[in-house]
C-alpha cells in the first residue's frame, strides 16, 4: 500500500527533504553512541559472556529508550497525518531522558543512590510528558486508519513510568543495603514491565505498519481489529503480572502473563497473515522476523520460569531471559528497523537510496545466521566458552552492520555535516570495541606477570566469604577484579582505595580495576554484618608478604589459626565422605559386645581444612551405640594412639576408678555397664584435661530407647561438637579451649558438612532426630527451619507429645545433654537445620534436609 511506504520513509527520498530529516539523523547519532558505549562497557568491565546491570541499562535505557522516544513521535506524526510536536520540546525531552539516564547509571555504579533515584524520577517525568504529547496529537488529528497504533505507544509510556518508579525504589533500597524478598519482587516487576511493556508495546505498535512496509505489501485487513482487540488484554495482563510479582502471588502473576501472552498472540496475527502473501526477502525483513520469533520464545520461557520458580527467587532465574530479549528480540528489531529506515534518512535521491540500501544489506544472510546462532548459544545452558562464542557472534554481526553504515555515511558528498560526523563516531566506537572483543580483550584470570603488568583475578562472593580471601601480586601490577556474586543474597565489594561494585544480585558480575599496586589493599562487603562475619579480602604486594605470608588452602589446620579463615561455602575435597547420620534400630538381644579402638587420623573438618583428630573407632564422632532399657554393653577399649586415653559412658552407673582409667598406648580394658535408663547419652575420653581430648574429637553417642518408642519413617543422630584448629598441644589452641573460643562448630565432625551432602527424606514422612551436645564448652539450640516439633524428648523425659496441641521450635541442650525431636515434613524442599545460637550456626553448626516429593 504506497501511502504507508511514504509515511514510514521507504520512498522518502522521492520527496523534497524536510528539516525533520536532519533532526532524526542527529538524534539517531545519539542512539549509535549509546550502542558503542554498551559494547565498550561490556568489554571494559569483563561482563561477557553474561550482560549485567550496567551493560543492560546502557543498551535498554540509553540506546533503545532514546530510539523509542525519537521514532514513536515520528511514526505518530506520520500515521495521524498531523503536525508533529515542536522540535525544541522534542529536543528537551530527548536531553532530559539522556541526562536522567546518565544520573541513573552514575548513581547506581558510583553513588550516591539519591542521584540514581532522582534520575529515575526524571525518566518517569519524561514518560508522562511523552504520553501527554502523543495524546494531544491524537486529539487534534482527524479520524484515520492508523490511530489505533498510538494506543500502544501510550501504553508503552505508562509502562516506562511504572518501570522507572520501581527502578527508583530499587536504587534507594539497594543504596541503603537492602536485599531479600522485597528487593527480589521489585526487581522482577521492574524487569517485566520495562521489557514486556515499554519495549514490546512500542515494537508491536510499530510493526503493524512497518512490517508490511518492509515486505512491500499491503496491510492485512485484520490489522486494525487485531490491534484494538490485543491492546487491552496485553495491558491488563501485564498489570496483573506486575501486581502478582510485587505481592508474591505466583499464580496471579502466571495468570497475568497468560493473558498478556494471549494479547501478544492476537497482535502478531496480522503480521503472520501478511507472511502468507509475501515472504521475507531482504535482510531487514528476515531480521525483524527473527526478532519476533525470539519474542515468542522469551515469553514462553518467562511463563515457565515464573510458574516453576515462584516470585521470590526471580533475580537469578530471569537471567537466562536477557540474551533472548536483548540480543534476540530488541537488538534485532533495532538493527532490522535501521537497515530499512537509514537509507531513507540519509536521502540523496533514488539512486543514492538504492545504493545505500544495497550496501546495508550486503552479507545479510551471514550476519543473520551469526546473530541467531549466537543467541541460541546464549540461551542454552552450555559452559562459559559457548557463551563467549555466542556474544562474539552477536557482536560481530552488529559490528558488521555499523561498519557498513559508516561506509554509507562516508561516501563522497561534499562536506560532512555534524550529524553525519556524530553517527560515524558512534559507528567507529562500536566497531573498535567489537574489534577488541574479537582479539581477546579480556585478560585470562590468575596468571603471573612482571611488575607493571596487568592481571585479572576471578573473585566470588558466597557463604559470607570472599574467594580468594588473599591476593598477592608484584608491586606495580594493575589488577582487575572480576567479581561475581554466586550467593543467594545480595553482596558488594568495596576496597580501601575507593573502588566499589554496585550491590550485586545473585549471579551478577562487576569488574573493578585498581591503580598500580603499591601497598596492601583491604576489601569487604558493605552489607550490615557481612564484614564482621568474615566477608573480607586482602590484596598484598609480594614485597610485603615476607612479614605476612599468605596461607595455602587448609594451612589453618597447622598454624594456630583463630578460625577467621574458615570458608564454609567452599567445596569439600574430592573423596570426602560425610558421617552417616542414619540411626539403625536397636539390635535384638540383651547384651551388646563392642570393640572401640583409639585412632589418630587426619580428617577434613571444614571445607578444604584438614586437621589431626583423635577418634574412637576412626570416625568423628565415634560409633553410635544403641539399645533398650536394661541392655548390657560390654565394650573392649583399645588404645592404638600415641598418648594415654580413657573412656566414660554416661549411659552407665558405676565407680569410675577402674573402667574409666587412662590406659597407655597398646593397652586395653573391658568396660561393662547396664543401660537401665533411657535417653541420648554422651561418651567421651576420660583423660585429663578432658576438654582438650573432647576438643580433638574423642566423643560419641549412646541411644537408649524409651519404653514403647513409636516407629517413625526415618531416624537420624546428630552430635554437635566444637572445632579447634591448630596442632594438638599447641599453646594458643589450648588457651582457646580453656576460654571456650572455638574456631567453628560441627554436626557429626564437619563444619557445614551437611550443606554439601544434605540429609535426605520425603515429604509426609515422620522424622526423628536424636541430638547430643558434646561440647566441651557449649551446648546447642537445635532448630529446623520450616517445621515445628510435635514431639520433644529431653534428658529422659517427654516435654511434648504428638497428641498434644502444643508445638516446639528448639531443643535446648547444655554440654553433655541429649534428647530427640520429631516432626513431619509438610512438602518437598530444602530445610536447613541449625544451632539457633546464630554465631554458632554461622560458624558451621548448620546443615540441610533435602526433602523430595513422595
Amino acid at each position: 500500500m504506497p501511502p504507508v511506504e511514504v509515511m514510514l520513509g521507504a520512498d522518502k527520498e522521492r520527496a523534497p527533504a524536510r528539516p525533520r530529516a536532519s533532526w532524526h539523523l542527529r538524534a539517531n547519532a545519539i542512539v549509535v553512541a549509546w550502542l558503542g558505549l554498551t559494547v565498550a562497557a561490556a568489554l571494559a568491565q569483563g561482563e561477557l559472556p553474561a550482560p549485567r546491570w550496567l551493560v543492560v541499562h546502557l543498551f535498554l535505557l540509553g540506546a533503545v529508550s532514546t530510539a523509542i522516544l525519537i521514532w514513536s513521535e515520528h511514526f505518530a506524526t506520520a500515521l495521524l497525518r498531523t503536525r508533529g510536536p515542536d522540535q525544541r520540546a522534542s529536543l528537551t525531552r530527548l536531553g532530559a531522558l539522556n541526562a536522567a539516564t546518565v544520573a541513573v547509571l552514575a548513581g547506581v555504579t558510583v553513588g550516591p543512590w539519591p542521584v540514581a533515584a532522582a534520575g529515575a524520577a526524571a525518566i518517569v517525568g519524561v514518560a508522562c510528558w511523552h504520553a501527554v504529547v502523543l495524546a494531544r496529537m491524537v486529539k487534534r488529528a482527524l479520524p484515520g486508519r492508523f490511530g489505533h497504533v498510538i494506543g500502544w505507544y501510550l501504553a508503552a509510556a505508562g509502562a516506562l513510568a511504572t518501570g522507572g518508579t520501581l527502578g527508583g525504589l530499587l536504587a534507594a533500597h539497594t543504596g541503603q543495603g537492602g536485599h531479600g524478598v522485597a528487593h527480589a519482587r521489585m526487581y522482577a516487576a521492574h524487569t517485566e514491565v520495562n521489557l514486556f511493556g515499554w519495549v514490546t508495546f512500542t515494537v508491536l505498535g510499530t510493526l503493524f505498519t512497518l512490517w508490511p512496509t518492509v515486505l512491500r505489501t499491503r496491510l492485512s485487513e485484520v490489522t486494525r481489529r487485531c490491534s484494538r482487540a490485543a491492546l487491552w488484554p496485553s495491558v491488563a495482563g501485564l498489570a496483573v503480572t506486575v501486581a502478582g510479582l510485587l505481592l508474591g502471588w505466583r499464580w496471579v502473576a502466571v495468570a497475568g502473563l497468560a493473558v498478556y501472552a494471549a494479547g501478544v498472540a492476537v497482535a502478531l496475527a496480522p503480521l503472520v497473515e501478511t507472511l502468507r502473501r509475501r515472504r521475507p526477502h531482504t535482510g531487514a525483513s528476515w531480521t525483524l522476523a527473527a526478532s519476533g520469533c525470539w519474542l515468542v520464545v522469551a515469553l514462553v520461557a518467562d511463563l515457565v520460569i515464573v510458574a516453576t520458580r515462584g516470585t521470590d527467587g526471580l533475580e537469578s532465574a530471569l537471567e537466562p531471559l536477557l540474551p533472548l530479549l536483548l540480543a534476540g528480540f530488541v537488538a534485532q528489531v533495532l538493527l532490522g528497523s535501521l537497515m530499512h529506515l537509514l537509507p531513507a534518512v540519509l536521502g540523496g535521491g533514488p539512486a543514492r537510496f538504492k545504493e545505500n540500501a544495497a550496501l546495508l544489506e550486503r552479507g545479510w544472510p551471514y550476519r543473520l545466521a551469526a546473530a541467531n546462532l549466537g543467541v541460541a548459544l546464549l540461551a542454552l545452558p552450555l559452559p562459559e566458552p559457548f557463551g563467549l562464542a555466542g556474544w562474539a557472534l552477536v557482536l560481530a554481526s552488529g559490528a558488521a552492520f555499523v561498519a557498513l553504515a559508516a561506509v554509507a555515511l562516508l561516501r563522497p558528498r561534499g562536506r560532512m555535516s555534524p550529524a553525519h560526523a556524530g553517527l560515524v563516531a558512534g559507528c567507529l566506537l562500536t566497531a573498535a570495541a567489537v574489534a577488541v572483543a574479537m582479539s581477546g580483550g579480556d585478560t585470562p584470570a590468575r596468571h603471573d606477570v612482571a611488575p607493571g603488568g596487568a592481571r585479572t583475578v576471578e573473585v566470588t562472593l558466597s557463604g559470607m566469604r570472599v574467594r580468594p580471601a588473599t591476593i598477592t601480586a608484584a608491586p606495580g601490577t594493575v589488577l582487575t577484579l572480576r567479581v561475581t556474586n554466586t550467593d543467594a543474597q545480595r553482596h558488594d565489594l568495596r576496597l580501601s582505595t575507593g573502588e566499589r561494585t554496585p550491590m550485586l544480585a545473585p549471579g551478577a558480575t562487576a569488574a573493578l580495576t585498581l591503580a598500580p599496586l603499591a601497598e596492601p589493599v583491604d576489601g569487604w562487603c558493605t552489607v550490615a554484618g557481612h564484614r564482621a562475619a568474615g566477608m573480607t579480602l586482602r590484596i598484598t604486594p609480594t614485597s610485603a608478604t615476607a612479614a605476612a605470608p599468605t596461607a595455602a588452602p587448609g594451612a589453618a589446620a597447622h598454624s594456630g589459626h583463630t578460625g577467621a579463615g574458615l570458608d564454609l561455602g567452599a567445596p569439600m575435597s574430592p573423596g570426602w565422605k560425610p558421617y552417616d547420620p542414619v540411626l539403625p534400630p536397636a539390635p535384638g538381644g540383651g547384651t551388646h559386645e563392642v570393640e572401640i579402638r583409639v585412632k589418630e587420623t587426619e580428617q577434613e573438618v571444614a571445607p578444604g581444612v584438614r586437621r589431626t583428630v583423635w577418634t574412637f573407632g576412626g570416625t568423628l564422632p565415634g560409633p553410635t551405640l544403641r539399645g533398650k532399657v536394661g541392655d548390657v554393653f560390654v565394650v573392649t577399649f583399645v588404645n592404638d594412639g600415641t598418648i594415654g586415653h580413657g573412656i566414660d559412658f554416661h549411659a552407665g552407673a558405676l565407680a569410675p576408678d577402674g573402667p574409666m582409667r587412662t590406659i597407655d598406648p597398646g593397652q586395653r580394658l573391658t568396660y561393662r555397664f547396664r543401660a537401665d535408663r533411657a535417653g541420648a547419652w554422651l561418651y567421651h575420653c576420660s583423660t585429663m584435661p578432658m576438654s582438650h581430648h573432647i576438643a580433638h574429637g574423642m566423643y560419641g553417642a549412646v541411644v537408649i530407647d524409651p519404653p514403647e518408642l513409636k516407629k517413625v519413617d526415618r531416624e537420624f543422630v546428630l552430635v554437635q561438637g566444637e572445632l579447634y584448629l591448630g596442632r594438638p598441644g599447641d599453646a594458643a589452641q589450648a588457651a582457646r579451649i580453656r576460654e571456650s573460643r572455638p574456631d567453628g562448630w560441627m554436626f557429626n565432625g564437619t563444619a557445614a558438612g551437611y550443606d554439601h551432602a544434605p540429609v535426605t527424606a520425603k515429604a509426609g514422612e515422620r522424622v526423628r532426630v536424636w541430638v547430643v551436645a558434646a561440647g566441651p564448652g557449649t551446648g546447642t539450640a537445635f532448630h529446623v527451619v520450616g517445621v515445628r516439633f510435635d514431639t520433644v524428648y529431653k534428658e529422659g523425659a517427654y516435654l511434648l507429645r504428638e497428641d498434644q496441641p502444643g508445638g516446639s521450635q528448639v531443643l535446648d541442650l547444655a554440654p553433655a545433654q541429649g534428647g530427640f525431636v520429631e516432626w513431619v515434613f509438610p512438602e518437598a524442599g530444602h530445610y536447613p537445620f541449625v544451632d539457633h545460637a546464630m554465631p554458632r550456626a554461622e560458624a558451621g553448626a548448620h546443615g540441610i534436609f533435602e526433602v523430595r516429593a513422595p
